[in-house]
């Protein structure tokens, strides 16, 4: 049905739910899985408290772990793994590393690691939904997806 499946995290609970759901599909397939984690590139509200270096090292190191459990997830099970870094705006980015790999199917959790961000600048799954050429999976809290396209 599909040879390769992209997972999009952001290290949420949603996101590793989503993970834990592509690696497992990948299993029952015998699927390739990509990894993405997005560095938001948009300008966010910033009250000059916290330092945007501090704040941008550890955005990154939190997409290098949330992408090393999902490798090391994948590789326990046997499921081919990539992982990838991008910075820009999430639903683009994730738009464009599966057309890019040829995904057969796009996985993603129900809710972002940020109900503020979602608010002001738009859900990212909702974009993804939207403007996806491709089956989109949204996994819920429970695990199920709960809509594609």
């Amino acid at each position: 049905m599909y040879d390769s499946l992209l997972v999009a995290t952001d290290g949420s609970d949603a996101a590793t739910r989503a993970t834990r759901h592509a690696v497992s599909l990948a299993t029952e397939l015998d699927a390739a899985v990509y990894g993405l984690a997005v560095l938001e590139s948009r300008t966010e509200y910033d009250n000059a408290i916290v330092d945007p270096d501090e704040r941008e090292r550890k955005r990154s190191a939190a997409a290098e772990s949330a992408l090393a459990e999902l490798a090391d997830e994948a590789t326990a099970a046997g499921v081919p793994v990539e992982t990838e870094i991008r910075s820009g705006v999430p639903h683009e980015e994730i738009l464009a590393v599966a057309s890019e790999r040829d995904a057969g199917a796009i996985v993603v959790g129900a809710r972002g690691s940020s109900e503020l961000k979602r608010a002001l600048l738009g859900s990212t799954v909702d974009a993804v939904v939207r403007f996806a050429d491709r089956p989109v999976l949204v996994v819920e809290d429970d695990a199920e997806p709960v809509r594609s396209n």
